[in-house]
């Protein structure tokens, strides 16, 4: 991106005639960046480690001018294989395209002989889901403000055509620590450009939160990403999954039917709106799943706040902060194992998905 000429305005188009604030303006404009010629070290400087992957890990780092702290996620190019390499740049081009203030924000790119920098907005909040763990007291309103976020970004990114294939409660992250409206969603690093309904092929995603017709290997399209919102807001609301089991074959077997239920001790008392919500998510057929645009017209997503904040999800919360637990070990384990797309759904895929009819 070039920056514009500068070209003279009248005198009473000037916003701002004050030499202090054109001294400060101009600074601002000198910002170094990855336009600037200087390396990534010389523009930024390391602060610590926040995470590890198979070829990158995120770092806090802050910048030499304007100590604003960023997180940067650092790849080694020697690790990448030729698929990888072009679904790094993909990422790179679909967040580049990407502006909503519930999407994280790609902020520059540093290419290097060695390694790819990828700056973006540091989320200091951390977890979605950590936060909500931490709360003393939980209820529907709260569930449903967060699903009516995630159901306004992820329709921003579908009517740009984009699937991002890969949600899932380590994904939505927050800004602050005292605010938990401000959730953005993360990681796009399976997001696909998906102009058609029926366009991708690549089966990718993380097993309790993939979509029927990725496990089927027929194409699909945004409607796949629905699918996960369905897990996610069916885990919002009930504080467990829909689709539990140990065994990863039974585990594709039940998504693949969609077959899950609403057990009456956690959700006998939450709204009948919310679970046919979750219902016309979590149906196999995507041409009958609901867009992320109709769930926005879903009667619970607009319905009284005053009622909804009297339906109490205290036991739920209870179930919540059991499975938050075993997630969040079960990510630690795995993340020491994934690799690339091929083993994002596990390394035994191929053979579970075989015997899962």
């Amino acid at each position: 991106m070039g920056c514009p000429h500068s070209v003279p305005r009248p005198a009473e188009d000037r916003i701002n005639d004050n030499p202090q604030d054109q001294r400060q303006e101009r600074v601002t404009n000198d910002i170094s960046d990855s336009h600037s010629g200087l390396s990534f070290n010389q523009v930024y400087r390391i602060e610590k480690t926040l995470g590890e992957g198979a070829f990158s890990v995120v770092k806090e780092c802050s910048h030499r001018q304007t100590r604003k702290h960023v997180a940067v996620k650092v790849v080694t190019k020697a690790k990448l294989s030729r698929e990888d390499d072009l679904a790094l740049k993909d990422e790179i081009s679909i967040l580049k395209s990407l502006d909503h203030n519930n999407i994280i924000k790609l902020n520059d790119v540093f290419y290097e002989p060695s390694h790819y920098y990828l700056v973006t907005e540091l989320m200091n909040g951390g977890e979605l889901f950590d936060r909500i763990v931490a709360k003393a007291y939980y209820n529907e309103k709260e569930a449903r403000d967060v699903c009516k976020i995630l159901f306004e970004a992820l329709n921003y990114c579908h009517q740009n055509g984009i699937a991002h294939r890969d949600l899932k409660p380590e994904n939505l992250l927050l800004v602050s620590k005292s605010n938990d409206r401000e959730i953005k969603i993360a990681d796009f690093g399976f997001a696909k450009k998906a102009p058609t309904s029926e366009c991708l092929l690549t089966q990718c995603g993380t097993p309790g939160y993939v979509a029927p017709e990725i496990l089927y290997g027929v194409p699909y399209g945004t409607k796949a990403d629905m699918w996960s919102l369905g897990v996610i807001t069916y885990i919002l609301l009930g504080g467990y999954p829909p689709f539990i089991e140990q065994n990863q074959r039974e585990l594709f077997k039940k998504i693949k039917k969609g077959q899950y239920e609403f057990h009456v001790e956690y959700w006998g008392d939450v709204s009948t709106d919310a679970k046919d919500l979750i219902s016309s998510l979590l149906t196999t057929e995507p041409r009958r799943r609901l867009s992320a645009v109709e769930a926005l017209n879903n009667p619970w997503i607009n319905g009284s706040s005053e009622l909804l904040e009297g339906k109490d999800l205290g036991a739920n919360l209870a179930e919540f902060k059991k499975f938050n637990a075993k997630r969040k070990l079960k990510h630690a384990v795995l993340t020491l194992i994934a690799t690339n797309k091929m083993t994002s759904l596990g390394y035994q895929f191929r053979s579970n998905l075989a015997s899962s009819p």
